[in-house]
């Protein structure tokens, strides 16, 4: 069993990590602004589950076939650096951001909220480097210890990039009874994730 004062440790370690902005807070910012509170929590929600399957392939050392296999790591990045221009361009297709205008359905938040974390290896690799720091083989079984861990940081997580995207909803919905605000909070959001595809397109392993 994870010893408590190890527990303690990580706790304000994984804080720390969930507390700097990245590609997960940046996402959910964007959908908070597009689509309100509703979707940024489920896409918050997402994003756990995301990085809760990598804890479990990097448990299962799995992970360290994307680490070792240069291929497997840009296949999975190019797929991921598609679905963000996917994303990117039904965003200012649909034009400005209206009081009227149907909002992202909260089960297809999380869905690209999950897809999203899945296809960045970049999460797998950290996974990989930061968790077994903490992992304590004689403690126990080290898959349980990295779904414990893994667990606490993704809790951690959903919870910081949920209020990112609850506050972007809140200032979203302020701004779209203004028709030039609407317009650009549109181009905010599709922006974001024409960002995060070039961030992601331009990542190297190391």
């Amino acid at each position: 069993m994870i010893d408590p004062l190890t527990l303690l440790a990580f706790v304000p370690a994984a804080l720390a990590l969930n507390l700097t902005p990245g590609a997960d807070m940046m996402f959910c910012l964007g959908q908070g602004l597009r689509s309100g509170r509703r979707a940024a929590v489920a896409a918050s929600a997402g994003i756990t589950a995301g990085c809760f399957v990598h804890v479990a392939l990097a448990g299962l050392g799995l992970g360290a076939a994307v680490a070792a296999v240069p291929g497997l790591f840009d296949v999975i990045r190019w797929v991921g650096v598609a679905y963000l221009l996917y994303l990117a361009w039904t965003t200012f297709r649909s034009g400005p951001v209206t009081g009227d205008a149907p909002a992202v359905p909260a089960a297809r938040a999380f869905r690209s909220g999950f897809l999203v974390n899945l296809t960045n290896p970049k999460v797998i690799l950290f996974v990989l480097a930061f968790i077994p720091q903490f992992v304590v083989p004689e403690a126990g079984p080290v898959l349980l210890q990295f779904l414990i861990f893994g667990a606490v940081l993704s809790l951690g997580g959903f919870v910081i990039n949920g209020l990112v995207g609850i506050f972007a909803g809140q200032a979203g919905r302020r701004l779209i009874t203004n028709p030039v605000a609407g317009r650009w909070l549109g181009r905010i959001s599709g922006g974001i994730f024409a960002g995060l595809a070039l961030r992601l397109a331009i990542l190297e392993k190391a």
